[in-house]
């Protein structure tokens, strides 16, 4: 019977393995070229891997919850053909004649680690840290699982070891012959810092919500950015009276032509791209004592997803693309995170992000970096607001559109004259708006 291996396919340049979320394919179940067989998830974004051929999916490899690296295989399927010219019987035996290879990583993924007991389960990855970390195996029993159903992730075992090896000798005892009612203080150290657990009394009536991947990820996100930068905001009130009127004489038409809608969401990309090649040490991270000064002007974009997480995608190069190129990225990109349709490379990347609090109706935000960026900026709602204008016959007060940026910034190596200054920047380009333009 002709077969072919299915490969944990790479799912982009940062991303070296994935985890299984659910398979969508029994053993035994057909499946048809491009027919999704499995749901995966990174540190970046899920997605679902098609079968490259059809055929008979004879052998999952990993379990739900495993973590596997990029390359390895994950399933067998066999020639849909060859496999219905046989009997049923035959195809069984298929499955248990797969070759070497394939059945030591099932007997990894399926069998209990050496270095654990009892029943519960851990990945392959986790069993190879806890093998070259030599985690005893009440060490390891110990863990708090972050992962479904309490299963120890890659993130949990690697902070059980950075705890350990920084914890005094005297603060670990030995492993007990039986494990205690309460956690040990290794046990307790291991949480991730968004994991660690404080006493909170639950009411009659009160509903327990747990988390679910992605808002796990992004809570670890947001403490690991305030915990690496010291955060200041910059504020700057900016008139977008042209943009606003702009916009409104040209909608129409411009949906019209182009079949989409024009936001104002490219046109705050365009200025806070112009006005990043004039203060280029915003297009930076930082590396130990080290600054990496980029070269290209990736603009993320915070976007809303209907479960209330949100995702970043990126415009790569945006200083290269003019408005009507900024407006075609802004929609595929926002109408693709909607739909849980972003790639991995489409969400990395990023050098600047910036973030629009004021469709929420907000006025304005202090927004927390998006590390290993050194700045974030939020745009707030366009409000009406009486405000004094100069005129060469003296000050007036007129009704204009008005609204506030603020700027966040890692004041490690981000001082609050290039901060201040780059704000009022983008608040120069927004109000010099050729209100005659032509896109």
């Amino acid at each position: 019977m002709a077969q072919y291996d299915m490969i944990m396919p790479k799912m982009g340049e940062s991303v070296a393995e994935a985890t299984i979320i659910k398979w969508l394919k029994n053993e035994g179940d057909a499946v048809a070229p491009d027919e999704s067989v499995l749901e995966i998830a990174t540190d970046k974004v899920d997605s679902e891997v098609p079968a490259q051929k059809g055929g008979i999916l004879i052998k999952r490899l990993f379990n739900e919850g495993d973590v596997v690296q990029v390359g390895t295989v994950i399933a067998i399927i066999a020639d849909s053909v060859s496999a219905n010219a046989e009997a049923p019987e035959t195809v069984e035996q298929t499955k248990e004649n797969v070759t070497a290879p394939v059945l030591a990583a099932a007997s990894v993924s399926n069998n209990q680690p050496s270095a654990a007991s009892g029943d519960r389960f851990y990945s392959p990855l986790v069993r190879s840290i806890a093998k070259e970390e030599q985690i005893t195996g009440a060490e390891l029993d110990a863990i708090s699982g972050s992962g479904k159903e309490g299963r120890v992730t890659k993130e949990d075992i690697l902070h059980f070891i950075a705890n350990k090896k920084s914890a005094p000798k005297a603060a670990m005892p030995e492993a007990p012959a039986q494990q205690s009612a309460a956690p040990s203080p290794a046990a307790a150290a291991s949480s991730a810092p968004s994991q660690t657990k404080s006493t909170v009394s639950v009411n009659a009536g009160d509903e327990i919500i747990e988390m679910d991947r992605m808002r796990k990820l992004i809570a670890d996100h947001m403490v690991k950015s305030k915990h690496t930068s010291p955060h200041v905001t910059s504020f700057v009130e900016a008139d977008v009276t042209n943009i606003v009127m702009w916009r409104d004489k040209i909608k129409n038409s411009f949906e019209k032509r182009e079949n989409e809608k024009i936001t104002f969401t490219p046109i705050f990309i365009e200025a806070i791209a112009r006005a990043i090649k004039d203060f280029p040490m915003i297009n930076i991270a930082v590396d130990g004592n080290n600054i990496i000064k980029r070269k290209d002007i990736n603009i993320g974009m915070a976007a809303a997803l209907p479960s209330g997480n949100l995702i970043v995608p990126v415009i790569k190069n945006a200083d290269q693309k003019n408005l009507l190129g900024l407006t075609k990225a802004v929609n595929d990109l926002a109408n693709r995170a909607r739909a849980g349709k972003l790639t991995p490379d489409e969400i990395a990347g990023g050098t600047f992000t910036v973030t629009n609090v004021g469709s929420f109706g907000n006025v304005m935000g202090t927004p927390i970096i998006n590390q290993p960026q050194v700045a974030i900026m939020a745009v707030g709602a366009i409000k009406k607001k009486p405000v004094v204008i100069e005129t060469p016959q003296g000050d007036t007060i007129g009704i204009r559109h008005m609204m506030f940026l603020s700027h966040s910034y890692d004041h490690r190596v981000v001082d609050g004259s290039l901060g201040g200054s780059f704000v009022r920047r983008v608040a120069d380009y927004l109000e010099s708006f050729d209100i005659n333009r032509i896109i």
